[in-house]
């Protein structure tokens, strides 16, 4: 049995060496994001540099254009562990949530663990997973790709932030569209001709405010209107809004998202409209962070100086198709500090900041968390052990 301590050294002092390169990449990415499904250049740069350095690619995975999965074995036998690879931007905005960094710090581990794969009994795979964003079609690729991922026996990824914790909380989310459907009119000459499309949406959203103070209080429901007519002087014949539904556990989810449905339709035939209702995005999971696991990183970060805090504060309010994932195989989803804890994400500020030094230190510690954790699942039958025992406990439990 290799010593796990000189194998993480091994890997640590590769990183190191690559730091240069593993930053131009992360920097690249970021002078250049691309929105879900459409991460055509950000995947063939990490897929590219995967495939240099040996490992077997292939494209397209699950049918998703942008996907891919990079795979290198060890020794026959032991466990196989999943990298994830974000990469998608924000519309608008850019890398406001450090995705730039989420797929370089995989990358980064994956060079650095292929130089001691010989020596280990087991299989690294990175997978490339588009689109975790929720703002274009068919979003949440971690989703589709869950039962190809959970053919792994555990999953990490490193997610930047505004603090650094190893145990992430995330809700399940469904993402909904309403379309009202009405009839135009001339909105001075004969309104009494038309029907309101947009009165229709307007009432949706006050009936969903109505609703707030009759669900419990992990519950997040918001929302944008997309269209609502094209001339003030015409009544508006179609509207559409989009809006979110969260809560902490999937099925209480479910009970609230048929509240707002009843809210839609409440304000169609209010007002007249005929009214439909889509998913426009794949529905995501609560995450469960999978203890055992995270601990390890925890200590992994503190043998080289990164300071870990506590678990997250519970509450938030945030989602992410890491929970599909963490449902079917053991994972961890921690988070590493890119600027202060009054940055918010999805800002302008928090673009700047992964693009920064603090940002650039945090790609390194991230990529050098995920190599030395990949070696302890490798090489500790004991800690891969209490880490399925864990998961196992939790399905049997019923917790979803």
């Amino acid at each position: 049995m290799p010593d796990p301590e000189g194998l993480k050294a091994e890997a640590i002092a590769e990183i190191d060496s690559i730091s240069k390169k593993l930053v131009e990449i992360s920097d690249r990415i970021h002078a250049n994001p691309e929105v879900g499904h459409q991460e055509y250049a950000t995947s063939k740069l990490l897929s590219d540099e995967l495939e240099r350095a040996g490992f077997k690619v292939e494209r397209k995975v699950c049918g998703l254009a942008t996907a891919f999965k990079a795979a290198m074995s060890g020794r026959a036998g032991g466990p196989t562990v999943a990298l994830l690879a974000e990469m998608d931007a924000l519309a608008g905005i850019g890398h406001g949530c450090g995705h730039n960094i989420i797929g370089t710090a995989s990358l980064g581990a994956a060079l650095a663990l292929r130089k001691i794969m010989p020596k280990i009994n087991g299989n690294l795979v990175v997978y490339g997973t588009p689109a975790e964003e929720g703002g274009v079609e068919n979003a949440g690729g971690k989703v589709i790709m869950a039962s190809e991922i959970a053919k792994a026996d555990v999953a990490m990824m490193v997610h930047p932030s505004n603090r650094t914790v190893v145990e992430a909380t995330h809700i399940a989310r469904e993402a909904l569209e309403f379309e009202f459907f009405g009839k135009a009119a001339h909105a001075g000459g004969s309104p009494y001709e038309g029907v309101n499309a947009l009165n229709a949406v307007i009432h949706f959203f006050t009936l969903v405010d109505s609703l707030r103070q009759h669900v419990k209080s992990d519950v997040r429901i918001h929302g944008i209107i997309t269209e609502g007519g094209d001339a003030t002087n015409v009544v508006p014949e179609h509207a559409v809004a989009k809006m979110y539904v969260r809560a902490a556990e999937k099925e209480y989810m479910k009970e609230v998202v048929g509240k707002v449905k009843k809210c839609a339709e409440g304000a169609a035939i209010a007002t007249g409209t005929t009214m439909k209702v889509r998913n426009y995005a794949n529905t995501l999971e609560n995450t469960v962070s999978n203890q055992a696991l995270a601990e390890a990183m925890k200590k992994n970060w503190e043998k080289i100086g990164v300071k870990v805090e506590q678990r997250e504060r519970e509450g938030g309010g945030g989602s992410s198709d890491i929970g599909n994932v963490s449902q079917v195989i053991p994972a961890i989803h921690p988070y590493i500090a890119i600027g202060p804890e009054t940055m918010p994400s999805h800002s302008t500020e928090f673009v700047k900041a992964a693009a920064s030094d603090q940002g650039h230190r945090a790609l390194i510690n991230a990529a050098k968390g995920l190599a030395m954790t990949s070696i302890d699942v490798f090489t500790n039958p004991e800690l891969l052990g209490k880490i399925k025992q864990e998961f196992r406990k939790y399905k049997e439990e019923g917790k979803k």
